[in-house]
Order: C-alpha cells, then structure tokens, then sequence
C-alpha cells in the first residue's frame, strides 16, 4: 500500500474535479491510521506547491447525521489560504468550479489565541483559549460517486473539505464566557435556500457542544504525532448544525442564527 500515490490520487482527483474508486475496496487493509498518513502526506504536497495551512475543519460532529453516510465518527483536516474566505459585509460570491457533487453546511468557527492541548474538555476552558466565534458555512465535497464510501475513505479524502466561508467575528471577552457557553450550545440556525427554509439546526448538534468539538480535535491529535497540535491563530469549523444540503450554481443560500450575537451568512453560488 503507497501512502504517497494514494495521496497523489486524491490531490490529482481534487484538481481535476473527479471522482475516484473507494480506497478501502481496493486496499482491504485501509484503516483509519492510513486514512490519515494519506491525510499526512497531502498536507506536504500541499505545502510543496505553495498552499498554506490556517486551521482545521472537523466534520461527522453532528451524529444526526452518521446513518445517512455510514459514518462513525467525526474527521478532520487542514483548512487552507486557498480555501478560506471571508465574508464582506456577511455576503460572499462563490465559484463551484471544480466541485464534483459540492454540499453545504452551516457552522460555528473559532480562532485560537492560544494553544489547546488535550485534556481541556470544559467547554469554558476551550472559550478561554479562543479569540473569537463566527457564523460559518463549509462546503463540504466528496470524491466518490453517490457520497458512498467507508469510513476511512473520508479520512484520506481531504475530510471531505472544499471551501470554508467565514462570517463577521465576534470577540470573546472572558467576563462574557458563563453565558456564551449556554448561548453557543442553545442558539439555533436556520439554513434557507432562495428564500425557503430547508432545515434547521442547534448548536448542541456539534458533539454537544461546538466548543466540545475543539476539545474533541485536541484529544485526537495527541493520538497523531504526525500532525501538529492546535495552535493559537488557527481557524477550525466545528461541523454542521442541519443536514448538508446539495448546491447548484445560481442558488442564494442563506443561514439565520438566533441566540447569538451574529448576524449569518448569504451565499450565492457560480458556476
């Protein structure tokens, strides 16, 4: 089994907008450790060619979600300055060019100001380590035909993560965190497609708690030596709130959060 050409595959699958057979059919012994020497390897591809890592997205946070794609657990990969952008006045413009069959996804992001190691599972604690929150939404795309797939497969393909669109911030002030900790589990998002509501969703879908899913991340980093701990300026989107809706060019979509002091986020897709 080729770490590196299985790599290779993927990144040569993202470029060109295709999709590619289960590693996991072709490689019976293609366990999560591989999924993520894969994911390894990519990162130093990725950085060979001059793409930079910002943060991480976690994704499978919402275990509503786990039947509906067979998964077990929640993943995660780099985020990157080419894949990253942030919303002007809560509106972004966003070309699905070289998508394949692209979802999206309504989040909570966070950036660090300081390191979070593992072991740091109150929810207050990990507010502590954060600059600041903002409404968010992933586009999430899959490089096997149908979304079908084994759970390790997901691992190696990127964490499934094509583009992450950040709201306006919002600074966390540490007299301010009691509070935030319920309004974060409790707020609720609205997610509405050309005006139409097409689900909804609350924060406590992340794992919980969006600030548990960073916890989560540290824990599992400190299982993987091959990747660098969370680290202050980091960027990490902490999993979807609804179900990961299907997008098409021309479509205006929109998320409504309530409990939070955050205005959401318009997006309208091009082709």
């Amino acid at each position: 089994m080729d770490v590196k050409k299985i790599a290779i595959e993927l990144l040569d699958a993202l470029d060109s907008g295709k999709t590619i057979a289960s590693i996991v059919e072709r490689n019976p012994g293609f366990d999560w450790n591989k999924g993520y020497d894969v994911a390894a390897e990519i990162v130093k591809l990725r950085r060979a060619r001059g793409e930079r890592p910002v943060g991480r997205k976690i994704g499978f946070t919402n275990r509503n979600l786990w039947a509906e794609y067979g998964a077990t657990a929640p993943i995660w990969a780099h985020v990157y300055d080419r894949t990253v952008q942030f919303a002007v006045n809560h509106r972004a413009t966003v070309s699905l060019r070289g998508s394949v069959q692209p979802r999206l996804e309504p989040e909570i992001a966070f950036k660090l100001k300081a390191r979070l190691p593992a072991g740091v599972n109150n929810p207050a604690k990990v507010l502590e380590a954060t600059e600041w929150f903002a409404p968010s939404f992933e586009i999430v795309d899959c490089h096997y035909l149908n979304w079908k797939f084994k759970p390790a497969d997901s691992a190696a393909d990127f964490s499934f993560h094509w583009r992450l669109i950040v709201g306006t911030p919002c600074e966390v002030h540490p007299e301010e965190i009691p509070t935030l900790v319920d309004s974060l589990r409790d707020c609720r998002v609205a997610l509405r497609k050309d005006g139409v509501v097409m689900d909804r969703g609350v924060g406590a879908n992340a794992l919980g708690h969006p600030a548990s899913a960073l916890a989560h991340l540290a824990e599992v980093l400190a299982r993987q030596p091959q990747f660098a701990p969370l680290a202050a300026g980091e960027i990490i989107t902490t999993g979807t709130l609804t179900a990961a809706m299907p997008i098409e060019p021309g479509e205006n979509w929109m998320s409504d959060y309530s409990g939070l002091p955050v205005t959401g986020l318009s997006l309208i897709f091009a082709a």
